[in-house]
């Protein structure tokens, strides 16, 4: 028996790296519970019950995520017939990356019966042995899409893309672990994406191979290509933000940066500390809070800083952290620590997001400074100072601000508001404005409602901060803590003007920064794989550029030299071409009497959306037969003034023949349309008439309008529209004037608003990996 051991080994590993048949194999047809014989539909129906029911969003049982993946699993090998076919007959999908989870398992299993050493055959890139620290970190391509991309406006995010059988991302781990912990502390956002799960989402981030590391900030992509070490990391993350958030502050400036708070309409923060360089903590800090601070660094060992350090007393030994408001000789708040931690800063921060009197400026700080009451006990009441700019008014508001603060309060908010630069805000609360003209007022108000509701009380005579004014006000108030109903006059007011938004063509000049510095970096970091697309589009244009010059060259000629022009054609010419660029200015002017809306069916489905040239879109209605004349009318009416645009198409569809299709749609616009789970009994029956789609076919990505609800209009209903100064626009024929026909056509108001935010780009996207079929 002696001589027979040498090759006993050998023979031992070649059965254990056999595919071994076990009566736990995975069996796809099992997981979602269709028989071998069924059709692709019915698989498809299946999947997406147990894919709605199981989506680890939606599921909060422990197991939901790896249930979830086995049914991808299981739905890609069925859903394709090579792979069906495959398994079929061996039982096996007929994969290529090696052995299966199964055959894994079986492997240790076997090995483990014979105890064998545990490191020699230790395979470290399996899945099941995947570090557990990356758990917490997994993306789903729905999470990243609905959370992170908002999210990461405002932290950057590290994301790692990785798969099982990937030996590099074995060397990568340890100082991948130790980055993302200590980056996490700081307030960065970390990701992992598993390609061999998550293939749609990797393939959403561009990543071709494995490891990648990307950055992600305010939605926009970004490459790491140096070597992987923790210096490099967070010199990359550090890379990521804006080159401006932290000031220099000296002696020298301390006071123009203070002094920056009636400009900026924000605290400035100021921190103190004994490091050469911004922390990177400090940083991050300035990016998730830029919208409500202004911060500024001071390097207390640096010569030039005595003068700040003395003072404001500052202990050069200690971290400091200042909070200034209106009153730059004093801090408004202090913190001091050996160590600033991220969750100490917060605290600190968001206590102190605005000045004690701060100005209105937008919809959105109106809503987070005077937001709408949740119960009784829940009362916020704002104070607003309405004046004009000018130093004639500085005296009203140094009155207002000691007034604000001696009785600032939980329930008590106090804001400023330009009455030239919110014009609709101010005549809607000061009735009078002869009595106000040139004057400042003081109105007490509370928001009723998020559509504009607002119940409020104004001052009977003119704010002029005397003592007389002071303790009318601070009466009222001590009224308004007993007697609610003090505020007996309702309105409804327009949205907020936002007098910080950039212009329109600083933001075209930042979006082309964009573009080029991507373009730019793709140029040499990308491989020739993922060049070849771009080179090929780049010679075509060459070559159509100068193909074009050269043709259109020697026909001018030959022309020339046959027939000169005379004058009269000469001036038609000109004429022609000064029509055409009129034309191109104002393309938005619609360009017929009538708006072409044609039905979106299997035949012209392809043609017009999934193979939509780039830069079209096609604005879908959605409508029922029962509803289809209304909406139809209401639809032309909104979106006839975009006609005259030729990257925009008109069609509608029919709900009772397509509602699977639209529902896949929805699925990725969660938040706008929930998924109807197995549970939901009458999802059949929700109604989706007067939901528009804007589908960019080239992109993959929709946008979403949802039907207007008929009872914001009140009595208005029962009103009929006056159709006749646009017949142009609807086909010939009396329109309806019943009360339902009414209501149906007003679940389409406000779409010409929606529009025009489509043509701005400034609506939510909701991408999707493909374009489901239609049938």
């Amino acid at each position: 028996m002696e001589p027979a051991r040498p090759g006993g080994l050998p023979l031992l590993l070649l059965l254990l790296l056999l595919p071994l048949p076990a009566p736990g194999d995975f069996d796809p047809y099992r997981v979602l519970g269709v028989g071998r014989s069924s059709s692709q539909a019915d698989i498809k129906k299946a999947y997406k019950r147990l894919a709605r029911e199981w989506h680890p969003d939606k599921n909060k049982d422990p197991g939901a995520e790896d249930k979830f993946i086995q049914i991808s699993k299981a739905y890609e090998i069925l859903s394709n017939e090579e792979k069906r076919a495959n398994f079929d007959r061996y039982g096996d999908a007929g994969e290529s990356q090696g052995f299966s989870q199964q055959q894994h398992r079986q492997f240790h299993r076997f090995h483990d019966g014979f105890y064998f050493d545990e490191s020699f055959f230790h395979f470290p890139f399996n899945s099941e042995r995947r570090d557990s620290s990356d758990e917490k970190y997994l993306l789903h391509f729905s999470h990243y899409i609905n959370e992170i991309v908002p999210d990461s406006f405002k932290k950057p995010y590290l994301i790692k893309i990785t798969s099982d059988w990937c030996f590099s991302c074995i060397h990568i781990e340890p100082v991948w672990k130790e980055v993302a912990q200590e980056l996490e502390a700081l307030g960065a956002g970390i990701g992992v994406v598993h390609a061999g799960y998550e293939r749609r989402l990797a393939h959403h981030l561009g990543a071709h191979s494995t490891p990648t590391l990307l950055g992600l900030i305010n939605g926009k992509i970004t490459f790491f290509h140096n070597a992987v070490v923790r210096e490099n990391l967070r010199q990359f993350v550090e890379n990521l933000l804006p080159g401006n958030l932290v000031e220099k502050i000296t002696d020298k400036n301390y006071l123009r940066f203070l002094s920056h708070w009636r400009k900026d309409n924000k605290p400035h923060v100021l921190l103190f500390d004994h490091m050469p360089v911004v922390p990177l903590l400090y940083k991050l800090t300035a990016f998730a809070y830029r919208d409500y601070l202004s911060f500024g660094y001071v390097y207390v060992g640096l010569r030039g800083t005595e003068e700040l350090s003395s003072q404001y007393n500052i202990n050069v030994y200690t971290p400091t952290m200042m909070i200034f408001k209106e009153h730059i000789d004093r801090p408004a708040d202090v913190v001091q620590a050996r160590e600033m931690k991220k969750q100490l800063i917060d605290d600190f921060l968001s206590q102190n997001k605005f000045l004690m009197v701060a100005r209105l400026t937008s919809q959105g700080m109106f809503q987070e400074l005077c937001p709408v009451k949740k119960s009784h006990r829940q009362r916020k009441h704002c104070v607003v100072l309405f004046t004009e700019e000018g130093e004639k008014f500085a005296e009203a508001y140094e009155a207002f601000l000691t007034f604000a603060a001696a009785n600032t309060k939980d329930t008590l908010r106090f804001v400023h508001v330009y009455s030239d630069r919110q014009p609709e805000f101010a005549d809607a609360l000061l009735m009078d404005e002869e009595k106000y003209h040139g004057r400042s007022a003081v109105v007490i108000l509370e928001r009723r409602n998020n559509a504009g509701k607002i119940a409020y009380k104004a001052l009977e005579e003119a704010w002029q901060g005397s003592k007389e004014d002071n303790f009318i006000l601070l009466d009222l108030l001590d009224q308004l803590r007993t007697d609610p109903g003090l505020l007996s006059s309702e309105t409804v007011v327009a949205d907020l003007n936002d007098e910080l938004a950039p212009m329109f063509l600083i933001r075209w000049f930042y979006s082309t920064v964009d573009y080029i510095s991507d373009w730019w970096d793709s140029l040499f970091h990308s491989n020739w794989r993922e060049m070849m697309p771009l080179l090929s589009l780049l010679f075509s244009a060459l070559f159509i550029l100068f193909g074009t010059v050269i043709v259109q060259a020697f026909s001018d000629s030959s022309d020339t030299r046959d027939t000169p022009p005379s004058g009269k054609e000469e001036t038609a010419a000109k004429t022609e071409k000064s029509d055409a660029s009129f034309s191109k200015e104002s393309n938005r002017i619609p360009k017929k009497s009538f708006v072409e809306v044609t039905e979106l069916t299997d035949i012209n489905y392809t043609s017009n959306l999934v193979r939509l040239r780039p830069g079209h879109m096609n604005v879908v209605l959605i409508l029922s037969n029962s509803t289809k004349t209304p909406l139809l009318q209401k639809f032309a009416l909104e979106v006839y003034m975009f006609t005259g645009s030729s990257s925009l198409h008109f069609s509608f569809l029919s709900l009772d023949k397509h509602r699977e299709w639209l529902e896949y749609l929805l699925e990725f616009a969660q938040d706008a349309a929930p998924i109807p789970n197995q549970y939901d009994k009458h999802f059949l029956e929700r109604d989706y008439t007067g939901y528009v789609l804007a589908l960019n076919g080239h992109k993959k990505y929709f946008c979403l309008f949802k039907p207007h609800r008929s009872g914001d209009e009140g009595g208005t209903l029962g009103l009929c529209e006056d159709y006749d100064a646009l017949q142009h626009a609807e086909a010939r024929g009396k329109s309806s004037c019943s009360p339902g026909s009414r209501s149906i056509k007003n679940k389409l108001h406000k779409l010409s608003f929606w529009m025009e935010r489509l043509l701005e780009g400034s609506l939510q996207r909701f991408y999707i990996p493909s374009w489901p079929a239609l049938d």
